[in-house]
């Protein structure tokens, strides 16, 4: 977690910052594995699908913007985004809320059941860095949100049209992370009904078959 954060802290290149910032998002995930299996186990799989559908919809707006070439990649590109594109804007823009982990997200729920699972299985002093480490990875996330509202638009940025294929990934990528934020309880009963059977099947005792032994009648 510290280190993808802290790494992901000094960066200009947004592409960069979002593939540190997936260290730190490993991290998180590692304190669900230090929980109780019976706890963990759920908070992994729904943080991973709560991930997926986040980092898949700001890494297509990013490599979309970056443009032919990878030419415009660097935090002050995307200055003034917000008005040049609301619609990329907007979408980027909740894709980072919900790697932070504000509420309606499914990043939100995903931090909050590996915290609990950490938190109900003694592992306080793993909780209070997770929080930390949350704390500063908002930093450098809502600094490229306050770069695309609060600065002046560069004219010399091209912004090139949305194919048919990437809008549908960004709006099914977009539609996963509210989904997940908004109506978490049918796929966390999913994950818990598959890692309550994941952690039987791991907790059952290997039975090897006895040798029969015959009586022998005089």
């Amino acid at each position: 977690m510290t280190l993808g954060n802290v790494a992901a802290l000094v960066q200009d290149n947004v592409k960069r910052l979002l593939a540190y910032s997936s260290i730190a998002h490993a991290g998180y995930i590692l304190v669900a594995f230090a929980a109780k299996p019976e706890l963990g186990a759920p908070a992994v799989m729904f943080y991973t699908a709560a991930y997926a559908a986040m980092n898949v919809g700001a890494f297509a707006v990013v490599s979309h913007f970056a443009n032919a070439g990878e030419r415009y990649v660097a935090l002050n590109d995307y200055a003034g985004l917000g008005r040049k594109s609301p619609i990329l804007a907007g979408a980027l823009g909740v894709f980072l809320i919900s790697l932070i982990g504000i509420p309606i997200t499914g990043g939100f729920f995903a931090k909050f059941y590996v915290f609990s699972a950490a938190l109900q299985s003694g592992l306080v002093w793993l909780t209070i860095i997770g929080v930390v480490n949350s704390a500063i990875g908002a930093y450098y996330y809502l600094r490229l949100i306050v770069v695309m509202y609060m600065r002046e638009p560069k004219e010399d940025v091209p912004l090139l049209p949305v194919s048919f294929s990437l809008g549908a990934a960004i709006v099914i990528s977009l539609t996963a992370t509210i989904y997940l934020g908004v109506l978490p309880d049918r796929v966390l009963g999913f994950v818990q009904e598959s890692g309550k059977q994941l952690v039987q099947q791991e907790v059952l005792p290997s039975r090897t078959p006895q040798p029969r032994i015959s009586q022998q009648t005089q």
